[in-house]
């Protein structure tokens, strides 16, 4: 079975994935967080996933569901869910 996060588009563009990097970095006490590295390697948590897709909500406009957040796992892939977001919207 193919999730959303592997059926989402792999090219976003790449402001918008430094962009969610920093973001991460903000709520996971890091100071770099590259673009494929893994929330849940990261540190990341149930509380600090819900704060993350509160803030993409804000700044983006783009609804994100725990569960697209939680597969996606990676700022690219997660800038590339908001990018999707944007298109339909």
């Amino acid at each position: 079975m193919e999730s959303e996060a592997q059926a989402v588009p792999s090219s976003s563009p790449e402001s918008l994935v430094r962009e969610v990097s920093a973001l991460w970095g903000e709520y996971l006490d890091s100071l770099e967080v590259g673009a494929d590295d893994d929330f849940f390697a990261l540190g990341g948590n149930s509380l600090i996933g819900i704060k993350i897709i509160d803030r993409v909500a804000q700044d983006y406009d783009v609804a994100l569901s725990v569960r697209d957040f939680y597969l996606a796992q990676t700022p690219a892939r997660v800038a590339a869910l908001i990018e999707q977001g944007r298109a339909q919207t």
